[in-house]
């Protein structure tokens, strides 16, 4: 079993900063690949950034420059900082990891949010003025 445990969320003006945290535990000897996934109620869960077995980073299209993706220093910690943050960024995110991943290609968010067999339960992102 593994658990995944998300926290900074929050209330933000358009323009500011968060920075979302993940840890793993349990079983997670398996976990390679990791990303960060949101969704909108109404609206279908998408991709938002990823961090493959062998490093390589991807971010959809709409966060690339302002989003960044890291692991911490054990492979079980994973973080989102997010800058110049829109309202529509506005979202519940999720933690979310999977076993081995490499050579995804170009990221498409619908596809990149069906990927992975671990999820945490979320925590609620929202910019408005």
């Amino acid at each position: 079993q593994v658990h995944l445990a998300e926290s900074g969320g929050g209330s933000v003006q358009p323009g500011g900063s968060l920075r979302l945290s993940c840890e793993a535990s349990g079983y997670t000897q398996n976990i390679y690949c990791m990303g960060w996934v949101r969704q909108v109620p109404g609206k279908e869960r998408e991709g938002v950034a990823i961090i493959e077995t062998d490093g390589h980073i991807n971010y959809a299209d709409t966060v690339k420059g302002r989003f960044t993706i890291s692991k911490g220093a054990t492979k079980n910690t994973l973080s989102l900082q997010m800058n110049s943050l829109k309202p529509e960024d506005t979202a519940m995110y999720y933690c979310a990891a999977r076993g081995p991943c490499y050579g995804l290609g170009a990221f498409e968010p619908l596809r990149f949010s069906a990927l992975y067999a671990h999820w945490g339960q979320g925590t609620q992102v929202t910019v408005s003025s």
